[in-house]
């Protein structure tokens, strides 16, 4: 089944009570048994419910992976994979990493016992260094947030195949319409739900995609027993608003291609990141790995100063000013103050996130009007 039959149809069956074409959604808590030990595939809604286990099972098919897993946010779910680790183990993760995810890792799970290097994944040797007999997890970003680094998954697998160290991939800036990690040899995908899959900023939800048996049964022990899983309410809104991924994806990245070259044009611009120019570093890692080159642009100034990013990024009006991103609506961001505040500012110097960095979700209004807001947000 091509990808774009996919989004439609996998994983969704009309309802066999009343042949409703869409997944009901299935608000409940609880659900009768017949006899003790007999039930209908369903107990408790925390341990499964029938609108989530259809997003679940669409989402693997897309990912191309046999089992799915959703949680209450992105977070949550990458709070999954870190608990498949014990104390002592070692993670390496890219120093060009969503806040979020740095967060989480060294103000929650380092004092766990956990140890996690942050090495410029641009360059292969870095990733070699850090290895070790007690590296567990390779933690992949790619894109990567907010540089927009392309970071190549299929040699990482190649060279940590004789350890015994999984390959975890954000998913996240490109979708599995752009990128499907597993078929790169990933052993788990992880998706903040909330952006492109959603598509519509009106959830908040993450997911785990994996193909390995022994990865799955741990995943689906830890979303049970830690309880943070999403509602049938945003399961339904997920479910829809993944029928048209491959649609709004196409848009995202027409326009942002559009938008990455305006800018790139621009006087008062200095760098603009976006992988669809061969002059970006791994251009061709992302030709060979993405479909197209996704919605997802960042850029500097060449007046590099917190006042002039603030001043442009308060002045637009199609570009709303707002967390998050991948929802049909452009979206305006300044990292080191938004989304990456919580990273230490030599930290996100070291990686690029400069204070004039702004960071753009090119939404799929017309590109002309989305030109124009920009030209005049920096007059």
């Amino acid at each position: 089944m091509k990808f774009n039959t996919k989004v439609i149809h996998a994983g969704v069956e009309p309802d066999s009570a009343t042949g409703a074409i869409m997944t009901p959604i299935y608000q409940t808590s609880t659900y009768v048994q017949d006899e003790v030990g007999k039930h209908k595939g369903f107990e408790y809604s925390r341990t499964g419910n029938p609108t989530r286990a259809a997003l679940e099972s669409s989402l693997a098919a897309i990912e191309n992976g046999k089992y799915g897993a959703c949680f209450g946010s992105g977070l949550a779910a990458i709070d999954c994979v870190i608990k498949m680790l014990n104390p002592g183990d070692e993670v390496i993760s890219t120093n060009d990493l969503y806040g979020g995810s740095y967060r989480i890792f060294k103000t929650i799970f380092e004092k766990y016992g956990i140890k996690f290097h942050f090495v410029d994944m641009l360059n292969l040797e870095n990733i070699k260094d850090a290895l070790n007999e007690k590296t567990k997890l390779i933690w992949i970003e790619t894109p990567t947030n907010p540089m927009m680094n392309i970071i190549d998954i299929k040699s990482i697998v190649e060279m940590v195949k004789d350890s015994d160290a999984i390959v975890g991939v954000d998913n996240t800036f490109a979708t599995p319409y752009l990128q499907r990690p597993l078929d790169l040899g990933a052993d788990v995908v992880m998706h903040s739900v909330t952006k492109f899959l959603g598509g519509h900023s009106d959830v908040v939800m993450g997911a785990l995609v994996t193909s390995n048996d022994s990865i799955a049964e741990e995943i689906y022990r830890i979303q049970n027993s830690s309880g943070a899983v999403c509602g049938p309410m945003d399961s339904f809104l997920v479910l829809r608003g993944i029928k048209t991924l491959h649609l709004r994806v196409q848009r995202h990245s027409e326009n942002g291609k559009i938008i990455a070259e305006f800018l790139n044009s621009h006087p008062q611009v200095d760098e603009v990141y976006w992988p669809g120019f061969e002059s970006h570093p791994n251009h061709e890692v992302a030709k060979n790995q993405m479909s197209d080159f996704g919605g997802m642009v960042s850029f500097t100034l060449k007046d590099d100063s917190l006042e002039k990013a603030k001043r442009i990024v308060s002045k637009t009006k199609l570009f709303t000013l707002a967390e998050s991103l991948g929802g049909v609506e452009s979206l305006i961001g300044h990292p080191s103050t938004m989304t990456h505040a919580s990273i230490p500012r030599e930290e996100r110097l070291k990686s690029g996130v400069k204070d004039s960095l702004i960071r753009l979700s090119v939404g799929v209004e017309d590109a002309a009007d989305l030109v124009k807001d920009l030209e005049n947000s920096f007059l």
